[in-house]
């Protein structure tokens, strides 16, 4: 068969075969937005597709309704080859509801790609321009057998060369492994790391001498990541050059707000599932339980409502806290309106506020849990005259961060000895990726899971170090309650001496990099990222970010 048109009667002989018209431009669109990384193409679904809109339909009635039911059967097709999580995670959401339309308009204008859109130009003025001398079907099919002969080499290198993994309790990585790993080798990889992970428990013990008083600020920041602070070049700032200690590789497990804040809470105890977040917990896994334990009163501070998604109660139910310290509204004025139209507050104002109520209370330890939303995608900052508008994450995370720097001024001028810990919940996505935009954060990425995680002491002693001290092994929020655990039990502390900090900070537990949100889990093995969207699904290498 020539691949040029032609008006010969031997042409008319096969004129029932129509080819795919104007569907080639479908296929050869996702042809090269899968050559550019775009897509994740499925061959299969695709080519059945192709065959079946190839099949010669004679009455014009059936060729319309073939049509009209390819249209919508395409565009799901299409979604299904991106890498964007299933579209019932959104309808899954409650709270997209309560999105401002301003908000709305904003995330759906990120949709957009003007260098796909310049690519696609050009295709279509290619595909006009060689339709009227090509049968461009035949490329398509060519195309279509071409990618599926390189889905069968692959699956076949894999039968080939079978995955083998084993991981010890409290193994950050697997022992062995040969080729890519398969569905079964990364499932099992995973059940075995809940297993390990569910043996793993800190213990808070009561020293032979009571140390003196001090307070614990736990600082849980929304939207903070490594890969953030690089975007808006604030990776060096002055308030994690002045923490005593940082964590290079910690991982919080999550990209979601409410869960975050749950493994925080529960700190105690080693890393769950999704699922089991929302059962009774195990004993002695709440952390500000613990504290009680040892004679800490324990207060609960937000610089918003805490209503979107129902963040304050979920919080206080699976952490038992008590309620907001000073209400949900603190007496401050607005400094942002939140992407569903709710106040917040600036951090200064409500953690000096918070302080002087807790410099009156009568309790020589404190425990405070402060969570914070002034970095979360869609705020908008407040005017002078009681309007909004747009506030960029770089002047926001800078207010936050000299906020949280005045703060820590103040608390030295107090005298008081105070422990703070800064516990980001997970990033703000500034970057995006191939399975998802900017600001979206389905699905947990290392990029949205790897965040800041400092620890400053103050008028607690010494520190012999001039600079911070930084654990680069692969944490979580067991290390946090670990070193907390130890910085009571410290005899030096009852002594009044200074802490002996390589004790402090020896043999952390390591925790390996597992995330997840509801259906969705990434993990790391091997050094290389995997990720599966849906529950009980077949596992992909995470896609590399576009640089």
């Amino acid at each position: 068969m020539s691949l040029f048109k032609s008006s010969s009667p031997t042409a008319k002989i096969a004129g029932k075969w129509k080819g795919l018209g104007g569907w080639n431009l479908y296929f050869l669109a996702k042809f090269l937005l899968a050559w550019t990384g775009h897509l994740n193409f499925q061959v299969l679904p695709n080519l059945v597709f192709a065959l079946v809109l190839l099949i010669p339909l004679a009455h014009p009635l059936l060729r319309r309704v073939r049509s009209v039911i390819a249209i919508p059967v395409a565009v799901a097709l299409l979604y299904q080859d991106t890498w964007f999580p299933p579209f019932s995670r959104l309808l899954a959401q409650p709270g997209v509801l309560d999105f401002s339309v301003v908000y709305i308009v904003e995330l759906l204008g990120r949709f957009i790609d003007w260098q796909v859109c310049a690519m696609l130009l050009v295709l279509i003025i290619g595909y006009a321009f060689l339709n009227q001398w090509l049968r461009l079907t035949t490329f398509t099919l060519l195309g279509l057998c071409w990618l599926g002969m390189g889905n069968l080499q692959h699956m076949i290198a894999q039968v080939a060369q079978p995955s083998v993994a084993n991981v010890q309790p409290g193994a950050v990585a697997p022992v062995a492994s040969t080729g890519e790993p398969d569905d079964t080798t990364l499932n099992a990889y995973l059940d075995t790391f809940y297993k390990s992970e569910a043996q793993r428990k800190v213990e808070f013990k009561e020293p032979a001498v009571k140390p003196p008083p001090f307070d614990l600020l736990v600082i849980n920041i929304c939207s903070m990541a490594w890969d953030d602070l690089d975007e808006v070049g604030l990776r060096d700032n002055a308030l994690f050059s002045q923490m005593d200690v940082i964590f290079d590789n910690f991982n919080s497990a999550t990209a979601y707000s409410g869960p975050a804040a749950i493994r925080l809470l529960r700190a105690s105890c080693g890393q769950t599932s999704h699922a089991q977040l929302y059962k009774t917990p195990a004993d002695q896994c709440l952390l500000f339980d613990d504290l009680r334990k040892l004679g800490f009163a324990d207060e609960l501070m937000l610089n918003h409502t805490g209503e979107f998604d129902g963040f304050l109660q979920e919080v206080r139910e699976q952490g038992q806290l008590p309620p907001p310290a000073l209400g949900t509204a603190p007496g401050v004025p607005r400094a942002y309106v939140s992407f569903d139209g709710s106040p917040i507050w600036r951090d200064r104002d409500v953690l000096s506020k918070w302080w002087q109520h807790r410099l009156a209370e009568d309790q020589p330890n404190m425990a405070l849990f402060y969570n914070t939303t002034t970095l979360h995608d869609g705020n908008r900052q407040v005017t002078a005259d009681g309007g909004t508008q747009r506030a960029d994450y770089s002047s926001r995370a800078q207010v936050l961060l000299d906020d949280l720097n005045a703060f820590l001024k103040e608390l030295q001028k107090s005298g008081r000895r105070v422990v703070v810990a800064i516990v980001p919940e997970h990033g703000a996505a500034l970057h995006g990726d191939r399975m998802q935009i900017s600001g979206m954060r389905e699905i947990p990425s290392d990029a949205i899971t790897h965040v800041p995680v400092g620890i400053k002491l103050i008028n607690m002693g010494q520190n012999p170090h001039t600079a911070p001290v930084h654990v680069t092994q692969p944490s979580s929020y067991l290390a946090i309650a670990e070193i907390i655990a130890r910085l009571y039990a410290d005899p030096a502390l009852s002594n009044g001496q200074n802490l002996d900090w390589s004790q402090l900070l020896s043999n952390l537990p390591q925790t390996a990099k597992v995330s997840e949100n509801s259906g969705t889990v990434v993990l790391d093995y091997n050094g290389k990222p995997y990720v599966r969207i849906k529950e009980n699904g077949g596992w992909l290498p995470y896609p590399q970010r576009f640089k």
